[in-house]
């Protein structure tokens, strides 16, 4: 049995994740949901002082009280962000860091220094409007599915704008984890993700899929990402064995 720890993105909740978690828990794997402070049905802590150390620290807490390790820990879209500094933290509680479709930050990066100056300036004005947070993005910017984005629209809830300004202390290049690997939407909606696939696919130490898919992959193809996390639960120490 595998334990799986999935970090939901931005302005969503474990609730994107509950069909690929039932699926992998149907294949008789422990599956761990978190919601991040402030989003989901965590909205009623929400506070602009919320920043990135502050959701890192809500997961670091899951291994800590949940007693987790060896796990496979999936992050997606600001999720990555979140991953990466969980593995700075506690990486030999890690097997496996899943980027799914998401930011995958060199030392000391935040979200805006990845995404530039003029996502930056949006971002800054939208949370001055908004008492230092961001309104949750529209589903159909993210080519979410036609089934599920009045629901997804629904769902989201702002996210502090704090969590995307502070950077990371440490990068994906130096993560003290062996296994890692990369899942790129196609049909995301954006070019966020683009770069970081084609400069992950050259590297050997990491192992990268592609599915053309919005950005909600759990939502648009959720047997296919779990087929692709199951993997990892039978590829153990891959690249410390090549």
């Amino acid at each position: 049995m595998a334990t799986f720890v999935l970090v939901h993105g931005a302005f969503q909740g474990s609730w994107v994740y509950a069909r690929v978690a039932r699926m992998l828990r149907e294949a008789g794997h422990h599956v761990i949901t978190p919601t991040l402070t402030g989003l989901g049905e965590r909205s009623h802590l929400a506070d602009r002082a919320i920043n990135l150390d502050t959701h890192i620290q809500d997961v670091v807490n899951v291994f800590e009280y949940e007693g987790v390790t060896d796990a496979i820990l999936c992050g997606h879209s600001y999720g990555g962000l979140v991953i990466t500094g969980v593995a700075h933290e506690i990486g030999e509680r890690i097997r496996t860091l899943f980027y799914l479709d998401a930011y995958a930050p060199a030392e000391g990066q935040s979200l805006v220094d990845i995404t530039g100056p003029e996502t930056a300036l949006a971002f800054l004005a939208q949370a001055g409007q908004h008492g230092g947070m961001i309104p949750a993005i529209p589903a159909a910017l993210f080519n979410v599915n036609d089934a599920d984005a009045a629901w997804v629209d629904r769902m989201s809830g702002p996210q502090p704008l704090a969590t995307f300004v502070q950077g990371v202390r440490g990068g994906v290049d130096s993560v003290p984890v062996a296994n890692r690997t990369y899942v790129f939407a196609s049909r995301n909606g954006g070019d966020w993700f683009v770069e970081t696939h084609a400069r992950l696919k050259r590297d050997a130490s990491w192992r990268v899929h592609e599915i053309a898919c919005g950005h909600a992959v759990m939502l648009d193809r959720p047997a296919e990402l779990a087929t692709l996390l199951l993997a990892e639960a039978t590829q153990r120490d891959f690249f410390l064995n090549r």
